[in-house]
């Protein structure tokens, strides 16, 4: 079981969304945060939302796919607060076009911020979690990483690039014979305006989630070392139906509406005003 109670949790993408309701989340069980983003303006909010609830809290500003910048922000939570005791990669953006209209500096991006960043921010703080012999690393993927989307060419691929990433850090710390955790998070759509616009076309099995719900539910599988976060449960049937043939799985995919959720999709504004801005 991982105790966050006075351990000290970094999250990046801390000041919307996901990031800032789990940094809350956290710090309601006695986590001290230190919360990451590029919105400097959002993330003093965050910051002062946590320590209104009686929590502790730190806010560096940190472009994630600045792999010096990360390690220089790291030497600053080293010598402001300390070693973080779980890190959550939790950045992530979204643009949403076919491939033949994504721009290539679009799509660096995605892969910048969603797949690079895990490497950058794991790195810099891994070594001391080893040191130490306790640790938590926690990687927000997304049920696109266990499915190709149609309008997700490069976000769903740098999910699926997440979900290896989690993989493949947590045979390596088994082979090491370390204490480490992973956690991987896959959920479908969270309302959280980051998918603004998408459609269920099957809300009883495919619900666009409560980023409340998600929020907890990942802080509980921190607290208890789960390795997956697969929400809702429907999609934990995605292996299974890949025993099909390709065609019929594809087929199946569209009967569940999964290749026309992003029909509608709109994102969040500011994404489209600044459309090259790194996010956090």
């Amino acid at each position: 079981m991982t105790n966050v109670n006075q351990r000290i949790c970094l999250v990046t993408g801390a000041a919307s969304g996901i990031g800032r309701l789990l940094s809350l989340e956290l710090a309601d069980r006695g986590a001290h945060l230190v919360l990451w983003d590029m919105d400097a303006d959002r993330l003093e909010a965050a910051v002062g939302e946590v320590r209104r609830r009686g929590g502790k809290a730190w806010g560096f500003r940190c472009d994630v796919t600045d792999r010096a910048m990360v390690d220089h922000v790291a030497d600053q939570v080293r010598a402001d607060v300390g070693d973080p005791t779980v890190v959550v990669n939790n950045a992530g953006v979204v643009s949403g076009q076919r491939l033949i209209d994504l721009a290539p500096e679009q799509i660096e991006r995605t892969f910048a911020v969603n797949v690079l960043a895990l490497y950058w921010v794991t790195k810099a703080f891994l070594p001391a979690m080893l040191a130490h012999g306790e640790g938590h690393v926690v990687t927000v993927a997304s049920a696109a990483g266990l499915v190709g989307v149609a309008r997700q060419t490069d976000y769903s691929a740098s999910k699926h690039a997440a979900v290896g990433f989690d993989e493949s850090l947590r045979m390596e710390l088994r082979r090491m014979g370390s204490r480490l955790q992973t956690t991987v998070v896959c959920p479908y759509y969270i309302d959280t305006g980051m998918f603004e616009g998408v459609k269920t076309k099957r809300p009883l099995l495919l619900p666009i989630l409560k980023q409340d719900k998600v929020a907890r539910k990942i802080a509980c599988a921190i607290e208890r070392d789960r390795r997956t976060v697969i929400l809702p449960p429907f999609i934990r049937l995605l292996p299974i139906t890949r025993v099909l043939p390709v065609g019929l799985f594809d087929r199946l995919m569209d009967l569940f509406g999964v290749n026309q959720s992003m029909d509608e999709f709109v994102g969040r504004a500011e994404e489209h005003a600044e459309p090259m801005r790194r996010a956090s």
